[in-house]
C-alpha cells in the first residue's frame, strides 16, 4: 500500500536490495543498447555520406596533375608558370569563401546548403573539360574552390555537432581518409580514360566524367545528409533524445545558430589558435606542391605518363592507412595526437631529403616518394583536436576558418616552389618540404606542452581535476552551453 516502508510490507531489506540492484542493472543496459543503437544508425548515414564525398573532392581537385600529362598543357597553350597558377587558383577561390561558409553553416539548413553546393561544384568540374585557354581554366579552377570550401567546414561541424569527444577523431580519420581512397580511384580511372583516343582528348574525359558524378552525388546529398538530430528522420524520437543527451553530456557545445562576435574575438586572441594555424600552414606548403606536381615529378624519375597514374596507387593507400590507423589511435587515446602528428611528418621528412639528392637511383627516389604519403595524415588529426578542444559554436567555426585559410595560404604557395626551370628534380621545393616537416614538429611539441600548462592552471582555478575526455562536468544547467567557451567551462580540459 502507498506510504508503507519495507518492513511493513513484510519485504526483507537484503531482497530489497536486490530488487532495486536488478532495476538498476536492468535500465543500465538498456540504455547502453540504446546508446549503441543510436551510435550505430548515426555512423551508418552520416559517414558514407561524408567518406564519398571526401573521395570526389579529392579526385576533382587533384585530377589537375593526370590532366597535365595527358596534354592538358599543351592543348590550352599553357606556358611559363600558368600551370602553377591553375594549381594556386583552386586555392584562391578556397580562401575567398571559407570564413563566409563557416559562418553560414551553423545557421542554414546543412542538408539543402551542402546538397545545392554539390551540385555547383559538379558543374564547375565537367565545364573545364571544355577549356581551351588559360583564362576559362583558370576562372573554373577559383570557382571550384569556392565550392569545395564548404565540404570540410560542414563536415567538422557535423562531426562536432553529433559525437562525443572521444569519438571524433576516428570519424574525422574515417571520413578524411575519403581522400587518399578518392586517389586511388583517380588513379585508375586516370589510366582508363588516358587509353580513351576518340571523341575528344584524355584529359577533357577525366573533367566531363568526374564533373558528372559530383553532380549527381548531390542529389543523395540533398535526400540523406540530415540538418540536424532534431531533425533527423532516421532516428525515433527515443534516438534523438539520446543522441542530445550524449553530445549535451561528452560534446563540445550545442550547434548554436546566432553569431557570437564575442566568441570570435575569443579565438584570435587564443594562443592555441595560432599553433593549429601554423600546422595547418606547414602541413599544406608540401601537400599544396606536391598535390599538383606529384605526376611530372614521376615522369622525372623516368616513368611514362600512363606509368605515372598507376605508380601513384600505393601512395594513395599508404595515405589512406596512416588517417584510418591515426584516427582510430588518437580516438582510443586521448592525448597521442601530437605525438602522431610529429610521427607522421617525419617520413615524409625523410623522403623529401632521398628525392632531394640527386644520386639515389628511380627506385630509391620512388621509396622516397612514397615515404612522403604519411604527411597527409597530419591535417585530420589537426582538425580533429580543433573539434575537441574549441567550445562555443561561434569560437570554433571562426578557427575552423582560420585553419582553412592557412590550409589555402599553404596549397596557394606550395606550386610556386615547384620552379619550371629546375624539373624534372625540382630541388628548390623539395628542401622546401624538408623545412616546413621539421617546423611540424617543432611547433606540435611546443603546442603539447601548453595545453598541459593550460590543464594544470585549470585544475587550480577549478578546485577540480577535470577531464580531456568529457568537456562538461560542473557547469550550471542554467547557462546557455552556447554561450560557455572552452576558457570558461569547469571541467573542461583539452586534449592532445
Amino acid at each position: 500500500m502507498p506510504g508503507r516502508n519495507i518492513e511493513e510490507a513484510h519485504i526483507p531489506l537484503g531482497k530489497a536490495s536486490e530488487v532495486i540492484t536488478s532495476h538498476l542493472t536492468t535500465h543500465h543496459e538498456q540504455q547502453f543498447a540504446l546508446e549503441k543503437r543510436t551510435l550505430r544508425k548515426i555512423d551508418l548515414r552520416l559517414l558514407p555520406l561524408m567518406f564519398i564525398t571526401y573521395n570526389l573532392n579529392f579526385m576533382d581537385k587533384t585530377i589537375l596533375s593526370s590532366a597535365s600529362v595527358f596534354g592538358l598543357r599543351t592543348d590550352t597553350h599553357l606556358v611559363g608558370t600558368q600551370y602553377a597558377w591553375l594549381g594556386s587558383a583552386f586555392y584562391f577561390g578556397y580562401m575567398l569563401w571559407a570564413y563566409p561558409t563557416s559562418m553560414l553553416i551553423p545557421r542554414v539548413p546543412l542538408s539543402k546548403y551542402v546538397g545545392i553546393n554539390t551540385l555547383f561544384w559538379g558543374a564547375v568540374v565537367a565545364l573545364m573539360g571544355a577549356c581551351n585557354s588559360f583564362a576559362p581554366l583558370v576562372v573554373l579552377r577559383v570557382f571550384l574552390g569556392v565550392a569545395e570550401a564548404t565540404i570540410s567546414p560542414a563536415f567538422l561541424f557535423v562531426t562536432s555537432a553529433w559525437y562525443t569527444r572521444s569519438e571524433v577523431p576516428t570519424r574525422v580519420g574515417v571520413w578524411f581518409a575519403g581522400n587518399s581512397l578518392g586517389g586511388i580511384f583517380a588513379s585508375f580511372i586516370a589510366f582508363g580514360l588516358g587509353h580513351v583516343e576518340k571523341g575528344m582528348a584524355s584529359w577533357r574525359w577525366l573533367f566531363v566524367v568526374l564533373g558528372i558524378a559530383t553532380f549527381l552525388w548531390g542529389v543523395p546529398m540533398l535526400l540523406f545528409l540530415p540538418d540536424s538530430i532534431a531533425s533527423a528522420k532516421f532516428l525515433t524520437a527515443e534516438e534523438k533524445e539520446c543522441a542530445l543527451q550524449r553530445v549535451e553530456k561528452e560534446g563540445t557545445g550545442s550547434a548554436g545558430k546566432e553569431w557570437k562576435a564575442e566568441q570570435a574575438w575569443e579565438c584570435l586572441r587564443d594562443p592555441k589558435s595560432m599553433f593549429f594555424f601554423c600546422i595547418s600552414l606547414l602541413t599544406q606548403l608540401p601537400n599544396g606542391g606536391t598535390q599538383n606536381f606529384q605526376n611530372l615529378v614521376l615522369k622525372g624519375f623516368g616513368f611514362t605518363s600512363l606509368q605515372t597514374t598507376l605508380v601513384t596507387l600505393p601512395a594513395s593507400v599508404i595515405a589512406f592507412t596512416t588517417i584510418f590507423v591515426t584516427g582510430r589511435l588518437a580516438g582510443k587515446f586521448a592525448n597521442i595526437s601530437l605525438y602522431l602528428i610529429g610521427a607522421i611528418v617525419l617520413f615524409p621528412l625523410t623522403g623529401s631529403a632521398i628525392i632531394y639528392s640527386v644520386t639515389p637511383s628511380r627506385g630509391v627516389k620512388l621509396f622516397g616518394y612514397y615515404l612522403m604519403s604519411t604527411g597527409p595524415g597530419a591535417l585530420p588529426l589537426s582538425l580533429s583536436l580543433v573539434g575537441v578542444n574549441y567550445k562555443g559554436s561561434s569560437k570554433k567555426m571562426t578557427m575552423t576558418a582560420l585553419l582553412f585559410v592557412a590550409y589555402c595560404t599553404g596549397n596557394l604557395a606550395g606550386p610556386q616552389f615547384f620552379k619550371e626551370n629546375e624539373a624534372p628534380h625540382y630541388p628548390t621545393a623539395f628542401r622546401g618540404i624538408m623545412i616546413c616537416y621539421a617546423l611540424v614538429i617543432l611547433v606540435a611539441m611546443t603546442l603539447r606542452m601548453y595545453l598541459a600548462r593550460e590543464n594544470r592552471k585549470k585544475d587550480k582555478t577549478d578546485g577540480v581535476t577535470g577531464s580531456n575526455s568529457s568537456p562538461e562536468q560542473t557547469v550550471e544547467h542554467t547557462i546557455d552551453d552556447d554561450e560557455l567557451t572552452d576558457w570558461n567551462a569547469r571541467g573542461f580540459r583539452y586534449r592532445m
